[in-house]
């Protein structure tokens, strides 16, 4: 099998709208989560989410073709234009072995909301004919495949909050076994609009604190209420390691492992001690060639709801045994929120950086231990530390998961 490394990155996020500016504010716990702008919350009982402030198009389209591009298209656009750049990555030959896999969970929600509500209030007539490319999910990889060349495997993942890792990990398996020699891939979602906070709200999924929003977002913490809505984007160049090296690129990592696997339990919940959680885990590291004990970091899937940072906790300590205590275990959802099929691809680009920089992002907002949560969260700090092996966990409504491991490139 073909080596796979990761040659680019790019993000746009609630913490910066580029990706030094978001990972900086990660690393000093400075959160993204605001009052809602996009529409006028007034009397929601959720009022808050993270949204990417003051965001101006990369201009991958012109600017009618843009007015007919959703926002999450946009936000993919721009994460894209960076992570190619930053690759520099020529496209113009052989642009058949290069190919886009974006991972999108909803879609134009948006769009669909304001679409329903035009047909309702003044008939068909008046629906847009872009309707239907604003809406569907693949829009994303389609438009960015366009901007940039890419005629090799056009995919979109659309598997609730695991879309993102998902595109990554299918984006290494076509490298791996030779389909492509390079795939720019991860997530992008934007759904902060009346109808999806409200949907989200009658799930009693989401945190209410309304009043303190920078700190709503509280994964592992005993006092956590929920998840705090975000959308974004975040993509990754990963490429052949010869087809990377012949040309100079610059490396960060390389993706060494992919596990998936399904709860088969509950539509919304996952099962007791999360055993699909674990499955997905252990196929990574079988995949990797890793033993439990040559990793030092996981970027957790950490929601800030209940149910999940304790079944994935319960996951990690089964697994990992007494090396478990040795591990970072954060998730850097405490200040972008949970940014759902972006979520992945913004958390691979976050634990590529981990490995690169040398430092484990912290958890914000980790004030109150869980007795139900006992491992190192690197509460609110980030912490300097050498990182061999990483993991990156997503799990989706349907009983989806998905698991990375990317190890230091020598």
């Amino acid at each position: 099998m073909r080596r796979v490394v990761i040659t680019g990155l790019g993000m746009v996020a609630p913490t910066g709208n580029n990706l030094r500016d978001a990972w900086n504010a990660t690393l000093e716990a400075r959160s993204g989560i605001t009052r809602i702008t996009h529409f006028d919350p007034t009397g929601m009982k959720v009022q808050i989410a993270g949204e990417v402030k003051n965001f101006v198009s990369r201009g991958v389209a012109d600017a009618k073709d843009e007015r007919r591009m959703s926002r999450f298209v946009l936000l993919a656009a721009a994460a894209a234009d960076d992570a190619m750049k930053d690759s520099g990555l020529d496209t113009s030959k052989n642009a058949e072995r290069y190919g886009c896999i974006i991972g999108v969970g909803m879609g134009g929600l948006p769009d669909i909301e304001a679409n329903a509500i035009t047909l309702k209030d003044r008939g068909e007539k008046r629906i847009s004919p872009f309707f239907i490319p604003y809406a569907i999910p693949n829009m994303a990889a389609g438009y960015v495949s366009i901007a940039h060349n890419l005629k090799g495997p056009n995919l979109c993942p659309t598997t609730a909050c695991s879309s993102g890792t998902h595109a990554v990990g299918e984006a290494f398996n076509y490298i791996r076994s030779g389909v492509a020699d390079a795939i720019l891939a991860g997530g992008a979602e934007s759904t902060i609009c009346a109808l999806g906070i409200s949907s989200f709200t009658a799930l009693k999924a989401l945190s209410s604190r309304n009043d303190h929003p920078a700190t709503a977002s509280r994964p592992f913490d005993n006092d956590r209420d929920g998840f705090v809505m975000g959308e974004g984007s975040g993509l990754l160049v990963l490429e052949e390691l010869e087809h990377a090296k012949r040309r100079g690129a610059r490396i960060y990592g390389e993706v060494v492992g992919y596990g998936v696997s399904g709860d088969a339990s509950h539509i919304t919940a996952p099962p007791e001690r999360h055993e699909g959680a674990f499955r997905c885990m252990t196929m990574t590291l079988k995949c990797a060639g890793l033993n439990p004990s040559d990793v030092q970091y996981i970027n957790a899937h950490g929601t800030s709801t209940k149910m999940n940072d304790q079944y994935e906790s319960e996951a990690i300590l089964d697994l990992f045994g007494n090396h478990a205590k040795k591990l970072g275990v954060s998730s850097t959802k405490g200040v972008t929120g949970h940014c759902l099929g972006a979520a992945g691809g913004i958390e691979a680009v976050f634990t590529a950086l981990s490995i690169y920089d040398g430092v484990m992002p912290p958890t914000a907002n980790y004030t109150t231990p869980d007795p139900a949560c006992p491992l190192d969260y690197v509460p609110n700090t980030a912490r300097q530390a050498k990182i061999d092996v990483a993991l990156s966990n997503s799990f989706g409504f349907g009983g989806t998961n998905a698991t990375i491991a990317i190890r230091k490139f020598s």
